[in-house]
This record gives structure tokens, sequence and C-alpha cells, in this order.
């Protein structure tokens, strides 16, 4: 592990309310997910997070056991990275409606 490389986990929480996004790399080392998509935009903001940087996902299960793994090399490209988020999620959907330029 080099020290630019960030380290994410996705557990769930002790009061069964979703889930945490835990790493150092964040600013507040933690973010709360709830939802049916909770693991989904946990993960999505982790790579969006550390699209510049090395990175590794682990996802947890209720037993502490890894039932998933994601990596990504920091090979930012603007236009590619930009170009698969907005083909993911609608601005209408995410700001809740409205004309957007």
């Amino acid at each position: 592990m080099t020290s630019s490389q960030h380290v994410y986990e996705v557990r769930p929480r002790k009061d069964k309310r979703g889930v945490d996004l835990i790493s150092a790399a964040l600013p507040f080392g933690r973010l709360w997910y709830d939802g049916p998509n909770a693991v989904t935009n946990a993960i999505g903001y982790a790579m969006h997070y550390s699209r510049s940087h090395d990175a590794v996902i682990r996802v947890y299960d209720a037993d502490g056991n890894v039932i998933e793994t994601h990596g990504h090399k920091g090979d930012f490209e603007t236009g590619e990275v930009f170009t698969r988020i907005a083909s993911h999620f609608s601005l209408q959907r995410v700001f809740g409606g409205g004309t957007y330029a």
C-alpha cells in the first residue's frame, strides 16, 4: 500500500439503518448511507472521491466478512469520469426536478 492509496470500508450499521462508508481519506472519517441503494451509492461515492488516487473499496457483511472488493488505479481523465457519472445519474432525479444548463 502506498501513502497515496485510499482505503474504504462499507459496513452495515449496528442499528441496521443502512451502511457506513469509512475511510481516513474522507473529511469526517465516515458517511452514512440509507435506502435500497445504500451500498451502491457508498461505492460510487468512494470511486468518485478517489478518482485521482489508487483506491481499494471493501464491502463487509454483518459478521465482518469481506463480501466484495473493488480496486481502482488513479488514472483520472476528466471527460471519461464525467461521462460515466453523467450517464448513471439524471440531474433531475438527483436535484429534485427543474431545468439545469
